[in-house]
Order: C-alpha cells, then sequence, then structure tokens
C-alpha cells in the first residue's frame, strides 16, 4: 500500500501543477460490495475512484455469477475515476461520500453540478432547480459540502450551448446567466476548487466564435476554464482543435475534455440522435492530467461511461445504469 499512497501524492502534485496554472440512487443503500483492485492508480489521473460505483458493484455481481471474463474487462471502468453527478433537492449526501472517500486517498473528487432550472429543454434530461432561489440553494449546498476539500466541478453541461442554439427560450437567458454567474462565484470561493463551465461540442456549436460571448456573460473569466465534448463522442484531436480556436478567443483559458467514450469517435450513418446511446462506441483516453497540451488541463471521464442517454436504442432512462451497454464500451476499448 506504501506504493500506491506514494503514487497518489506524486499524482495530486501533479495536478496541483497543471490545473493550477490555470486562472440516480446513492449506491450506498444497502450492503457495501467493494472491488478488490490490484493495479495502482495512474500517476496522470489524480482523480477519486468510487469502490462502489455501479461499474464496481457490476463486477463483483458478474462474478458471483461466473461471468468472470465479462467482470475483468468491466475493471476497465471501475478501477478509473469518473464524475460524481450529486441529485435531489439536496445534493450534499453524495458529495460529502466522495469527499470523504477522497481525503482517505489523499485525491481529488470530481464533480458534474447539473440543476439548472429548465435543465434540457424538457427533454429526456428535464428537471432541475424550481426557480432561481432553489437553484442558489442547491449550489449553496454544493458547495458547502465540498468545503476545504480538493475538488474539481463541472459545471452545467448544456446550459450555455442550449442558449445559443436557441432550446433554451430568451426569456430564461437573463435569469440563466445570472445563476451560472453567481454559481462560478460562489465555488471559486472554496479553497481548492476548480470550476470549469460547460461549452458544448464541436457538433453543436460548430462555430466556435458564437460562444465566446455567452461564456463571457455567464462569468468565464471568473472559471478556471470551460469543458467539452460532455456526454459526447468526437475524438481528442477533434476536440483539441476546437477548444484551442475558443481558447484564443477567451485570451487563453484552459479547458478539460471528456473522453470517456470517444474511443471510436462519434457514430457518422446520418441517423437522429447520434449522441444517444450510439452503437459501436469505445471508451477513450483515460483519466488524466498527462495531456501533452498546455491548453488541456484534464482529459476525464465526466460522462459516467455505462449510463444510458435516454430512452433511445433500447436504453433506459437517463443517467440510469446499463451494464451490457458499458460491457460494450469497455470491451472495444484499446488500451
Amino acid at each position: 500500500m506504501s506504493r500506491y499512497r506514494s503514487l497518489a501524492l506524486l499524482a495530486a502534485l501533479v495536478f496541483t501543477a497543471v490545473v493550477g496554472c490555470s486562472s440516480g440512487a446513492d449506491p450506498g443503500e444497502g450492503s457495501a460490495i467493494r472491488v478488490a483492485t490490484s493495479a495502482a492508480p495512474a500517476p496522470g489521473a489524480p482523480f477519486w475512484v468510487d469502490p462502489e460505483s455501479d461499474a464496481a458493484r457490476q463486477v463483483e455481481l458478474w462474478r458471483g455469477q461466473g461471468r468472470t471474463a465479462d467482470a475483468q474487462v468491466l475493471r476497465r471502468i471501475a478501477e478509473r475515476p469518473v464524475a460524481t453527478w450529486p441529485s435531489g433537492d439536496d445534493p450534499r449526501p453524495g458529495i460529502r461520500k466522495a469527499v470523504e472517500g477522497a481525503a482517505k486517498e489523499k485525491r481529488t473528487a470530481l464533480f458534474v453540478a447539473y440543476d439548472i432550472p429548465h435543465r434540457d429543454c424538457g427533454k429526456y434530461s428535464a428537471g432541475g432547480a424550481d426557480g432561481v432561489e432553489g437553484y442558489r440553494a442547491w449550489i449553496g449546498m454544493f458547495a458547502e459540502a465540498i468545503g476545504d476539500a480538493p475538488a474539481l466541478v463541472v459545471l452545467e453541461p448544456d446550459a450555455v450551448a442550449h442558449m445559443v442554439d436557441g432550446c433554451t427560450t430568451p426569456d430564461h437567458h437573463a435569469e440563466r446567466y445570472q445563476l451560472l454567474g453567481e454559481a462560478i462565484e460562489r465555488l471559486k470561493g472554496l479553497p481548492r476548487t476548480k470550476v470549469y463551465l460547460d461549452a458544448g461540442n464541436p457538433s453543436w456549436i460548430p462555430d466556435p466564435q458564437s460562444l465566446v460571448e455567452p461564456l463571457r456573460r455567464a462569468g468565464i473569466d471568473r472559471a478556471d476554464g470551460f469543458a467539452l465534448n460532455v456526454s459526447n463522442f468526437h475524438t481528442d484531436a477533434t476536440v483539441r482543435a476546437y477548444g484551442a480556436k475558443l481558447s484564443q478567443a477567451l485570451d487563453g483559458k484552459h479547458f478539460v475534455m471528456d473522453t470517456s467514450r470517444n474511443g471510436e469517435g462519434p457514430l457518422l450513418d446520418g441517423r437522429d440522435q447520434a449522441w444517444c446511446n450510439p452503437p459501436g462506441r469505445s471508451l477513450g483516453s483515460p483519466p488524466s492530467v498527462r495531456t501533452g497540451d498546455p491548453l488541456v488541463d484534464a482529459y476525464l471521464w465526466i460522462k459516467r461511461p455505462g449510463d444510458s442517454d435516454g430512452p433511445c436504442r433500447g436504453g433506459p432512462s437517463a443517467g440510469t445504469w446499463w451494464p451490457e451497454y458499458a460491457l460494450g464500451l469497455a470491451r472495444r476499448a484499446r488500451f
């Protein structure tokens, strides 16, 4: 264990150096199932790995059922850090669990704040806080639960891009800009929290210039940077090139990339909903702060690999664990 702890400490130092240079149901219910891993955490990924994740539980379940080969493949997800998406009116229990787990291993907790009012324009991931005061209270609890722990927060996937593409109607724009700015201010008031505001993906908003003013109005100047490709499938090269253009327009802002499912790139056969549970995809680059690109602070698994995008192509509701889809992603992985 001393070797593992040494690697964890080294990874934490790497994360501080790299990132710091830029300006469902609780799985704890019932009996705890822990995956006994033998692989040391990668030095380039200083983020906490939840030993009770859906993937970890699935590994143990399949082992018990004799599906040992499948269980071994699924460890490619279970043994890597994925983001925690706190849900419900009170996000504190899930956040505290992650913070406490990360603290024991001297690691950084990775979160997604996803509760903006009028979320997802009423589509598969509809919901969000009930109005301005509801969201302020939710973000306040979110920040309270993180406290002085090291954390990285990806703030409100889709929120800005949905204003740019017109899905979020103009009567909600002023409120949304205000709430995003306040959320950045509140989270950046924490001593060891990095905040990356979501900026969509290259196919959604093809011209990155159209994001510049909305991101500025939302408070990007006070954030550590922006996030790209969340829950999407664009290749690392495509996302890096897009991010570089957006960064240049934002005075050199850094960014993080979701590489959780982009190993095969996006589905290109022209069918509708190419973003929703597309077949034949695979895990992408493992989480790391060693990106080889001075503008890219980290490759992250923001979308939890194996969680459904929604009730399409035979999938369950959005955010629901889908083990067979997860297995396909892991089986096709090239690492």
